[in-house]
């Protein structure tokens, strides 16, 4: 690991930015960071233990304030269909190669972005198309945490609004908790120094978030396609550096 100054700026832009999400729309921070740390540089699994803390952290917080409003009895029942996938997806993880981890995320990302900025939604209609998005969900959440659009697509359904983000931040930190727990198991590095270096750096774009999240929603259509513009060409860019390379 070797990164120069102007690497570390960017870093520490994408961990505000990462912050900001995380609260700004309630979910996406694995998801809209992590095509952007790997075009820093590093592999998929250099970058996935710091987000992993990150978001242990920030659930963590909002937990403390909001546990009573979490929806338990859906999010058991969902679990059942999410945590198989999510297993098999973490062994992918950690076998595959990072190219093709890397290949996966960015074609995952661009899928996301073409929704975003076509306004098209994911949507469920029946029960069999909830499990299929959450069975989805869960492996792509198990290879690369960035699985959330599939999983909320089915959560925001089933569960009442004001308890959509609380039960969503306690999926997120059982989510979390299993792949850094097989991380440790096959010894990953976790670089927590970076981590914690990075923390009040995420904190600020966190709050942040908490304070434009309001208008953030009253204004997603807009938000989304343009967020959705500028992950399809980051992501884009990320797989030509990784044919060229």
């Amino acid at each position: 690991m070797s990164f120069d100054l102007l690497q570390w700026v960017f870093i520490t832009l994408i961990f505000l930015w990462a912050g900001f999400v995380r609260t700004g729309i309630g979910f996406g921070g694995a998801a809209l960071g992590l095509p952007l740390f790997l075009l820093v540089g590093e592999s998929p699994v250099f970058w996935l233990p710091l987000i992993g803390i990150h978001l242990l952290f920030f659930s963590s917080l909002n937990l403390t304030k909001s546990v009573k409003n979490v929806e338990w009895t859906y999010l058991k029942k969902s679990l059942f269909w999410i945590l198989p996938p999510t297993l098999l997806g973490v062994v992918g993880l950690i076998s595959l190669s990072d190219k093709v981890i890397s290949i996966f995320i960015y074609c995952v990302t661009i899928f996301y972005a073409i929704i975003w900025i076509k306004d098209t939604k994911i949507v469920s209609s029946s029960g069999w198309a909830d499990k299929l998005l959450l069975l989805l969900g869960g492996y792509v959440a198990g290879t690369s945490l960035t699985g959330a659009p599939m999983l909320v697509a089915v959560y925001v359904k089933n569960i009442a609004k004001e308890r959509l983000r609380p039960t969503l931040f306690v999926l997120w930190f059982v989510l979390v908790s299993i792949k850094m727990v097989a991380f440790l198991i096959v010894g990953v590095a976790i670089h927590w120094k970076i981590a914690l270096l990075m923390l009040p750096v995420a904190a600020i774009g966190h709050f942040i978030g908490l304070r434009f999240h309001d208008r953030i929603m009253e204004n997603d259509r807009t938000f989304k396609q343009w967020i959705g513009t500028a992950l399809f060409l980051v992501s884009s860019l990320g797989l030509v550096k990784i044919f060229l390379s």
